[in-house]
């Protein structure tokens, strides 16, 4: 849905190897909800060292996968390193992003 402006919002819940976010997707024409898994050490990977919080991490990613598909076809619940399956592009252009 390229040109529609989609309101992500993320919800961080810490846990014993890392994140788990909540992320409600909202366009004017709805929303979706998202359940994304992330482990400290995929973190570090994703990131590579640059100073960015997993929150925006996560929000980043989303913006990757609005660009190439709709709320409504990104998976419900996925841990974020999975997006590389679909979009082997990922790890480079997220890194490009932060």
């Amino acid at each position: 849905m390229k040109g529609m402006t989609a309101q992500i919002s993320v919800v961080t819940l810490t846990n014993s190897n890392g994140w788990t976010f909540t992320v409600q997707v909202s366009e004017p024409n709805g929303q979706t909800r998202h359940s994304v898994s992330l482990s400290q050490q995929d973190f570090e990977q994703l990131s590579s060292g640059k100073e960015i919080s997993p929150q925006d991490l996560v929000r980043k990613s989303f913006e990757f996968l609005l660009e190439r598909e709709s709320k409504n076809q990104i998976q419900r619940q996925f841990d974020l390193p999975s997006i590389e399956r679909f979009f082997p592009d990922y790890p480079a252009e997220i890194r490009k992003r932060l």
